[in-house]
């Protein structure tokens, strides 16, 4: 910093002497604004009367000017030093702390993608050729089978009517004269409900089957779910635990930074404390050329 130090004229002696510098120029140039090449009189009634007085150049004009022109190099030099030390002032409380480590970045986990569960057509593909064709024939054998025995089925039909058939009917061929109608039963009671047994079991044994596949088919889908949760579970488990361990790394790196930034801005605030207070004691370092004038001030 020009012509600052520890040492020399404070910055009230250099303001005061810069304003009785600037004053005391002043009055030399008011001095020498003043002179003029002539005096004016007239005389009237034996009166002699003066029009203008007579302001010559001062014999020691020549040390009036070197004197003005000092004492502004003087005023200069001290106003420039008080700039300096303001500016540089201004300058340290402007200052501004940049932390120049990172803040630690949080790693993200990479996203997972769970598994779907299946349905029943999953199943049945698992099935091997063999085992879904003879499903196929199992679930018609009884489909069909039971189509015939059931309730409205065609047995179950014939099982009804057979008990309400008569033995012998009666139809009109022509007004007022009837005809016996001969009634022929190719089944007996016994003989339908027979059938029905049989195929009630066979339609069981078909069934038995067709219930095996499809029960097969649910515990593959079942297990399968069962698996596939399992899985997901395993995966969502790891993945918040990899995020717990990654939200923890974070969270103690982003503190022990936050902590270090801190203890550097309090670091930098005391030292710029230190520097304001130093920089606001300095004094004014006087040249040996100024010193003259600047004495002549001081010893008055």
């Amino acid at each position: 910093m020009r012509n600052l130090s520890t040492k020399g004229l404070s910055m009230s002696q250099a303001q005061s002497i810069s304003n009785l510098c600037n004053q005391r120029a002043q009055n030399i140039a008011d001095q020498l604004d003043s002179v003029n090449n002539m005096s004016k009189s007239i005389t009237i009634a034996g009166e002699s009367y003066e029009q203008q007085e007579g302001m010559p150049l001062p014999a020691d004009v020549n040390e009036l000017l070197m004197e003005k022109a000092r004492l502004h190099a003087t005023q200069a030099f001290l106003m420039e030093a008080l700039k300096a030390k303001d500016s540089e002032l201004t300058s340290i409380r402007n200052m501004r702390y940049v932390y120049d480590i990172p803040a630690p970045i949080r790693v993200e986990v990479e996203e997972i993608t769970t598994l779907n569960s299946v349905d029943e057509d999953w199943g049945w593909k698992q099935l091997s050729d063999a085992e879904y064709n003879e499903y196929l024939e199992q679930e018609a054998y009884a489909s069909h089978i039971g189509q015939f025995i059931h309730k409205r089925g065609i047995l179950s039909v014939l099982r009804d009517q057979i008990t309400k058939i008569a033995s012998l009917e009666w139809i009109t061929i022509k007004d007022g004269e009837k005809t016996p109608v001969k009634v022929v039963k190719h089944h007996t009671p016994a003989q339908l409900n027979s059938k029905h047994e049989e195929l009630a079991k066979l339609h069981r044994e078909y069934e038995q089957k067709v219930n095996y596949f499809k029960a097969k088919v649910k515990n593959l889908v079942t297990m399968e779910n069962a698996r596939i949760a399992r899985a997901n579970a395993e995966m969502l488990n790891e993945y918040n635990k990899v995020e717990s361990q990654y939200n923890s790394e974070y969270h103690n790196a982003y503190t022990a930074w936050t902590s270090a930034r801190r203890a550097a801005q309090q670091e930098a605030e005391v030292e710029r404390e230190t520097l304001t207070k130093e920089t606001a004691a300095l004094r004014i370092s006087v040249d040996p050329r100024f010193q003259s004038v600047i004495d002549m001030f001081l010893e008055s």
